[in-house]
């Protein structure tokens, strides 16, 4: 077994299957992946076009060619979620090649997405049981992360 791929049981879409009827479905099922492989691809296009519009909306307004905090830290929530929407194209496409849902991956990309949230938090607007949840997330996802690949 791949330890990079651990997966649970039920979670294989091989495209052979014994009953034919099965066989349909896991086509349909690979099709659809590969449907929302390309429109991740447009998603992530799109995004960079956003990063590129919105940075030179803010570089281009007084004061000039300068950025505040709240704006480096919008421009970084807007980098991070084009990062965010490569990590779930590369789970797509791991999948597709694998036939198994890279478990350790899904965690790294939630982890990764909940730390886009804390790095632009509005510390102003946010109420401290958010800030303690948020934490929570963070702590069990990063024990997830680090018991899935001691085990590997």
């Amino acid at each position: 077994m791949d330890h990079k791929n651990i997966v649970e049981p039920g979670h294989d879409l091989a495209e052979k299957h014994k009953d034919p009827f099965i066989n349909l479905l896991h086509r349909i099922i690979r099709a659809a992946v590969k449907v929302l492989a390309a429109l991740m691809v447009i998603v992530i296009v799109w995004g960079i076009g956003d990063v590129i519009y919105v940075l030179y909306q803010r570089l281009t307004s007084p004061p000039f060619l300068l950025l505040s905090i709240s704006d480096i830290l919008a421009t970084f929530g807007a980098f991070l979620a084009v990062l965010i929407a490569i990590e779930i194209f590369i789970n797509i496409s791991m999948y597709l090649k694998t036939d198994v849902i890279p478990v350790r991956l899904v965690v790294a990309t939630a982890l990764m997405a909940i730390a886009r949230k804390v790095i632009i938090f509005d510390f102003e607007k946010i109420t401290p049981p958010f800030v303690l949840a948020t934490a929570a997330v963070v702590f069990a996802l990063g024990i997830t992360y680090w018991l899935i690949t001691k085990k590997s």
